[in-house]
C-alpha cells in the first residue's frame, strides 16, 4: 500500500495561522499576506494575530460556480 504524504488537518479547524496556511499550500509568506491584503483570502482577527479563515474560504470554494 502506498503511504499518503499529504499534510493531514482536521476538518474541524476554523481558522489557521499564516505560516501553517504557508506550509500546507506551497505558497510563501509573503504572498498568502498580499492576498489577505487584497481580500482575496478570508481573514480572521484574533487580537493582534490575522489568522487565515479555513471556514469562510472551504464555504466560498463549495459554493463557488466553479464547483457546480
Amino acid at each position: 500500500m502506498e503511504k499518503n504524504n499529504a499534510p493531514q488537518v482536521s476538518a474541524t479547524v476554523p481558522v489557521m495561522t499564516i505560516e501553517r496556511f504557508s506550509e500546507l499550500t506551497g505558497m510563501s509568506y509573503s504572498a498568502i499576506k498580499g492576498q489577505l491584503q487584497l481580500g482575496n483570502l478570508p481573514l480572521f482577527k484574533i487580537g493582534r494575530r490575522r489568522m487565515v479563515n479555513i471556514a469562510l474560504l472551504t464555504a466560498e470554494c463549495l459554493q463557488s460556480e466553479e464547483w457546480s
